[in-house]
């Protein structure tokens, strides 16, 4: 058996290096997702739309290509376990991130991921990700198993969104390093559509035309 068959049998893994979660991190075979969006469209492109409140849902309804791509969802997980790869299967090793986001007291995100990504070919996999504020996104703002429209409401509600109003959420969307990895993910990785730039153009698209949300 090989050490990622194990560790999918058994659950386990040497800890503390990059190499140890390259042996332990895999793709089930037989699991198919639906290949993640690669384009963007334009932010201008929407201009036609005569309604500010359809144009405002049109640009929500771009901008999700990017939110609920595998890149950002793996990170907004129904539970506090993050999932991974394009199929967003959970994560191996078995990880909890606990109320504090990065992990259980000594098995913290960055026992295994650093502050950039890691090319390695061990055990077929091509890097293990990283950023110098790698965790999990907080537990209000789980974003899997919702639908476009509820996250959309929650994106913009401050009791949800980390207390951000809607210029903090430009920000965090349009500037954050860690947001903008999703476009750098590594070797062996589908980034996010389009870019960080474009993606932000939407968000601020969206914002000016009243925030509104698809059904």
């Amino acid at each position: 058996m090989t050490a990622a068959a194990t560790v999918r049998r058994f659950g386990v893994v040497a800890f503390g290096s990059a190499a140890a979660l390259a042996v332990a991190v895999s793709t089930y075979p037989g699991e198919a997702a639906a290949p993640p969006a690669t384009e963007l469209r334009d932010a201008a492109s929407f201009a036609s739309i005569r309604s500010a409140d359809a144009r405002s849902q049109a640009y929500f309804t771009e901008a999700a290509k990017v939110i609920m791509h595998p890149r950002c969802m793996n990170c907004h997980p129904a539970t506090r376990r993050p999932t991974q790869g394009d199929n967003m299967h959970p994560h191996e090793p078995p990880m909890f991130a606990g109320e504090s986001n990065i992990g259980p007291a000594g098995l913290a995100c960055s026992s295994c991921h650093g502050d950039a990504n890691v090319t390695t070919y061990t055990a077929g996999i091509r890097s293990i990700p990283g950023n110098s504020h790698w965790s999990l996104a907080p537990a209000s703002m789980a974003w899997q198993g919702l639908s476009m429209g509820d996250i959309c409401r929650q994106v913009r509600d401050p009791k949800r969104n980390g207390d951000r109003d809607l210029e903090a959420i430009y920000h965090h969307m349009a500037e954050d390093h860690l947001v903008g990895w999703a476009w750098h993910p590594g070797d062996g990785r589908v980034p996010a559509p389009g870019t960080q730039k474009a993606f932000g153009a939407l968000i601020r698209g969206w914002i000016d035309t009243g925030a509104k949300c698809p059904a």
